[in-house]
């Protein structure tokens, strides 16, 4: 099928990211704030080099391709890009700050909102059609995540403030689908650290780096954010934002996992029943799209 391509790079996108919680935890010793300004820094010199003298062919197609538009599109390529490194910023800094001095399960909240947010903003914004059938997987997603907030307030302002920048991230490469996909994500790390780096030059980095902080570093940088990150744009070259919105669910269900079996953390029952209703919310949302490819598959051999 030619979407196979596209739902196998949101799946092990997705699929990565909820593993991010190991690498990120073993890092407890730092701020935030240093591990978002030493993962933006080096994602962002490993994609120039990349892009510089990896790819200078595609470069300078992207470079041609741009000045033929009008100046009209070309703002709007900008300014989508400047947001969408702004909205990748203020979500890797809040998500970090989250899981080393909050809880693992605030983050895994904030991407249990976030397909609704997206699925929403989605339909409202990008006008993209949702089934009967998923407006009522919609419904129980939400139901579930409001379980899983009971009497933990902060933890869900928090994960509203990760959903929220992310969603807004995913609603925005829907509408930037002109140019080379690892040069967009090149430009908006690029941007992200622009914005950034008046923080860099006043921050006070007191902690002392090790070689183990370093390395750890490199991991994230390379398959925590460049690999994941290609895998998701280019996904959205061919998905909906609301389809790509749901398989955002794969990341809070590995925490989960994770929770339980990796870092021993308790299970209440309610808890095993909102990720239950979760698990439900994503098959019945997946129902439609998974009947409209059979009845294109019969028709194609009818033909």
């Amino acid at each position: 099928m030619p979407t196979a391509k596209y739902y196998i790079s949101v799946i092990s996108a997705f699929t990565i990211w909820g593993f991010f919680s190991v690498v990120l935890k073993s890092l407890d010793d730092f701020t935030a704030f240093d591990i978002l300004s030493y993962r933006s820094l080096l994602s962002a010199a490993i994609m120039m080099v990349i892009t510089l003298f990896l790819r200078p062919k595609t470069l300078k197609k992207s470079k041609e391709l741009f000045f033929s538009f009008e100046k009209k599109t070309q703002y709007r390529i900008i300014g989508i890009n400047i947001l969408s490194g702004f909205f990748l910023a203020l979500n890797w800094y809040i998500f970090i700050y989250v899981m080393n001095n909050v809880s693992v399960s605030a983050t895994s909240l904030a991407y249990l909102i976030c397909p609704i947010l997206t699925m929403v903003l989605a339909y409202v914004i990008l006008k993209e059609k949702l089934f009967k059938l998923q407006w009522f997987s919609v419904i129980l997603s939400l139901i579930a995540c409001l379980l899983l907030s009971l009497g933990n307030f902060m933890d869900l302002f928090y994960s509203m403030v990760i959903a929220f920048s992310y969603a807004l991230y995913l609603i925005l490469q829907r509408k930037n689908q002109e140019m080379d996909r690892f040069l967009v994500l090149t430009a908006q790390i690029f941007f992200a650290v622009i914005l950034l780096f008046p923080f860099f030059m006043t921050y006070d980095f007191q902690t002392v780096k090790t070689p183990f902080f370093y390395k750890m570093i490199g991991l994230i940088a390379v398959v925590f954010t460049i690999i994941p990150m290609f895998l998701n744009i280019y996904a959205l070259k061919g998905l909906p934002s609301s389809i790509v919105g749901v398989f955002i669910y794969l990341n809070p269900i590995i925490n989960f996992f994770l929770a339980i079996f990796y870092f021993k953390e308790e299970l209440t029952l309610l808890q095993g029943l909102s990720y239950l209703l979760i698990i439900v919310s994503i098959i019945i949302f997946n129902i439609p799209a998974l009947k409209h490819r059979i009845h294109r598959r019969r028709a194609t051999h009818i033909q």
